[in-house]
């Protein structure tokens, strides 16, 4: 977390600088929109027979370049799509993601977790101007590069046949800053980068090893969670690394549209379920269940095919059925939204209620309740198969943590440093007392605010909104 934050700071000063010498080299902001839609390249003919002379269309920039609301039916960004169906990828994103959530729930109090999103919100304002204009001047400075369209062209530069604009914001800092800022500006990649990646093993570990491991393994100790969930991110490395052709050829070569394409097949149904879960109680565990396999196999019914045939380019379009693949990827997410909430809602409607007692402080409605929840896994978390407790923490687990007779060896010992684990923890701190484990569940329990501080950070959130709506009705 407090890498995070130190990276936080780098990136900014970093694209703060590389903005700033990006514009003087354009003729500042209004030189960027004055040569903007005149940033061409000028190869324009392949010597493969089959592609010949490129169309303008190919390889002009777009006429409405400079607004964010498009046209419904050929923008490439329709404006209906982009405000409801963005909206639905963000809310799985921002509220129901494991990178996010885990932030979120390492904040003091819910004052803190607010202060924190705000400050993020007003982050998320930048890119605009630290990302997507900088990348529009390297167009305009570099167009034989980041705007090539012949394929032969951009598998030379970029190692890919369908398009180099992933690489406008590199050849920006490659190009145009001196040494020393050019190292600083690396390290500013590499620290995003890191930070990204750290946050999404992280949670991709955790999820696996604690919602599917101990499924498998309930008497899992300890050390063997530990060893599982570093196996486990080497996995997800390797089928990273495997799966970048795929990520370099999907959506014409643009790593945005790429990422939002794949969110927009598969997060809708879990938005549509984490809303109907929280603001509607007549929601149960059956309904979610369904409502998720639907949309999924409904969200890899596009998905496939057009993995399968290729997102193709404006010089060699893909032969993907159009009633499947020409459909916008953020009016899809809209129709999945859709039919994953009204297959969760008919489901859950069909079959018994949750009781209330259950329900306390998990639901809009019910938040602020001071009577005690009966957990619905009570008697699954009970059973048999579980290990017993001492003290709050599985008997095993505690045997496991034991200081052993017998010194392990100089491999040993690394692969436990490697792994995260000590040989013992006699010096560690004792387990809590059942008044500290009470004091944790309370506070774990407790929405209330100061009321001085809530209001600041109210206002702060609602001038957040207003400066957003500002920026979006401008360049609408």
């Amino acid at each position: 977390m407090y890498t995070d934050t130190v990276q936080t700071f780098v990136i900014l000063g970093g694209a703060i600088v590389l903005s700033g010498y990006a514009f003087h080299e354009v003729g500042g902001y209004s030189g960027l929109f004055d040569k903007y839609l005149g940033a061409m390249t000028s190869l324009t003919v392949s010597k493969d027979p089959a592609v010949g002379n490129i169309s303008s269309s190919c390889y002009q920039p777009r006429p409405d370049s400079y607004h964010l609301l498009r046209d419904p039916v050929t923008g490439d960004l329709p404006w209906p799509a982009l405000l409801v169906g963005l909206t639905i990828v963000s809310g799985w994103y921002w509220c129901s993601d494991q990178v996010i959530v885990q932030r979120c729930l390492a904040g003091k109090n819910l004052t803190h977790i607010k202060a924190g999103c705000i400050l993020c919100g007003y982050l998320k304002l930048l890119p605009m101007f630290l990302m997507v204009m900088p990348g529009m001047i390297s167009r305009i400075l570099y167009p034989d590069e980041v705007a090539c369209v012949v394929p032969e062209v951009c598998k030379r530069i970029c190692g890919t046949e369908v398009g180099c604009s992933n690489i406008a914001y590199p050849r920006l800092v490659v190009k145009l800053m001196p040494n020393g800022l050019r190292g600083l500006m690396l390290a500013v990649m590499l620290a995003a980068l890191m930070s990204s990646l750290a946050s999404i093993f992280n949670s991709s570990s955790t999820l696996f090893t604690m919602d599917i491991y101990t499924r498998l393994r309930p008497r899992a100790g300890e050390g063997e969670l530990l060893i599982v969930g570093r196996i486990w991110v080497v996995f997800i490395v390797a089928v990273s690394v495997a799966w970048l052709p795929v990520v370099q050829a999907a959506q014409g070569g643009q790593l945005f549209d790429y990422i939002q394409s794949v969110s927009s097949y598969l997060a809708p149904p879990v938005s549509a379920v984490f809303v109907l879960a929280l603001f509607v109680p007549r929601v149960n565990e059956k309904g979610a269940f369904w409502g998720l396999i639907g949309g999924l196999l409904m969200g890899l019914a596009r998905l496939i095919p057009e993995f399968s045939f290729g997102s193709g380019s404006c010089v060699r379009p893909s032969a993907c059925p159009a009633l499947i693949c020409r459909v916008h990827y953020l009016y899809f997410a809209i129709m999945l939204f859709v039919c994953s909430g009204l297959l969760t809602l008919i489901v859950s409607l069909c079959t018994e209620p949750i009781p209330q007692k259950h329900l306390h402080r998990l639901v809009f409605s019910l938040r602020h309740s001071k009577e005690e929840r009966e957990d619905l896994d009570a008697d699954e978390l009970e059973g048999p198969t579980s290990p017993p407790v001492q003290n709050g923490y599985p008997e095993h687990a505690v045997e496991m943590e034991e200081p052993q007779s017998v010194a392990p060896g100089l491999f040993r010992q690394c692969l436990l440093w490697f792994c995260g684990m000590s040989r013992g923890r006699a010096g560690g701190p004792p387990p809590p007392t059942q008044e500290e484990v009470a004091a944790a569940a309370r506070q774990l329990e407790d929405i209330s605010e100061d009321p001085s501080w809530a209001r600041v950070v109210n206002l702060n959130a609602l001038l957040m909104m207003t400066v957003a709506t500002f920026f979006w009705g401008f360049y609408a």
